[in-house]
């Protein structure tokens, strides 16, 4: 997930969004029901900024456990922990998390290095001997700063294609800026290309994750390094030097929440000295012809929907095999939420599209 940080800007539209059902459902922490909005309305400026009321219920396209989840009141105050809290509250989710998943999704995981660099093996049990020669690269969500999803987003996956995954565990920003990130992944993928065909791997992620995936397969594809046969780009942009419309309109949990759109341009602790236009850090201005086959995965209420829809559409026009699903109503990577049924159908259409682009 995206990181919040204290440098982020203020919002650049005057939007102000209360969620409601029948009665009151969730509104701002800061706002009682009595002086909550309850009418539509809708301004735009001279400049054409949109200063916008919305009385939006509870989607009832939503299973009851989403319903649940896009109920919770949460502060609409920034809550902008420090880089090394965000860190430490992301080890403590993700040693819950590998616990609480194992009763669904049976795995083992251990660390390991490979090329230097520290990574991540969830291995399932009782791999058939037909998948034993195949891998799942994944590169974790968590804004770049923190490891969010090197649990979240690979132990489901691992035992529903049956399939090992390493996940890198990339060096960090601040610290470590881009390329650094780019850099451990392909050092982690040309050791793999030792042992597997590219045609038995797969690249993807979620979130920051997403974002370099991309990154990583531009720079394959610069260096003249086989491609893997498929990528995963789940609730990513590929453009640093905007924002994205959604991104203007909702947070980490869509409606509910704090609103702190990213920084975006030299302003962004990931892209430190580099340009935001440089293609390497930005496919969406790569030549992505020749892309192997690619699963957007993103949804409606996800602060990165813009950016997941406009990079699904720059693959489209470079003639790219994808497929697009956005889900109804729902945040911004939900699938970390397993047990919620969508999360359950997100996890195995991720699965399906692999196995069916793995060892072609």
């Amino acid at each position: 997930m995206l990181d919040q940080r204290k440098t982020m800007s203020r919002i650049e539209r005057s939007i102000l969004i209360a969620l409601f059902t029948g009665a009151l459902v969730a509104c701002s922490a800061q706002t009682g029901p009595q002086s909550a909005p309850n009418t539509d309305s809708a301004y735009i400026d001279e400049h054409g900024t949109a200063h916008v009321t919305r009385v939006v219920p509870v989607p009832q396209t939503v299973s009851p456990e989403g319903q649940k989840f896009l109920a919770q009141r949460r502060s609409d105050a920034d809550p902008a922990p420090s880089v090394a809290e965000n860190r430490k509250n992301a080890e403590r989710w993700q040693e819950t998390l590998a616990k609480d998943m194992q009763a669904m999704y049976p795995t083992t995981l251990s660390k390991d290095t490979i090329a230097g660099v520290p990574v991540r093996i969830v291995t399932p049990p009782n791999i058939p001997a037909e998948k034993r020669d195949r891998v799942l690269l994944n590169v974790h969500g968590g804004g770049f700063q923190a490891d969010w999803g090197s649990v979240a987003e690979t132990v489901p996956i691992a035992s529903l294609a049956q399939t090992k995954v390493v996940a890198v565990l990339y060096r960090l920003a601040p610290e470590n800026p881009f390329p650094a990130p780019v850099d451990d992944t392909v050092a982690v993928y040309r050791e793999l290309l030792k042992t597997y065909k590219p045609k038995n791997i797969v690249l993807y992620g979620t979130s920051a994750g997403a974002i370099l995936t991309g990154e990583v397969a531009v720079r394959l594809k610069q260096s003249g390094l086989p491609l893997p046969a498929a990528l995963g780009i789940f609730s990513g942009f590929g453009d640093f030097s905007v924002r994205g419309d959604s991104e203007a309109i909702f947070g980490l949990w869509g409606l509910s929440g704090s609103l702190t759109p990213r920084e975006t341009g030299r302003g962004d602790p990931y892209i430190g000295s580099a340009d935001p236009r440089d293609p390497g850090l930005s496919p969406m201005f790569a030549d992505l012809k020749g892309m192997p086959p690619t699963f957007f995965l993103t949804s409606e209420r996800d602060l990165l929907l813009s950016g997941t829809v406009n990079l699904h559409r720059a693959f489209v026009k470079a003639g790219v095999e994808t497929e697009l699903i956005v889900f109804d109503g729902l945040h911004h990577a939900f699938w970390n939420e397993f047990k919620i049924p969508e999360s359950v159908e997100a996890d195995h259409m991720i699965a399906d599209f692999f196995d069916r682009h793995l060892g072609k």
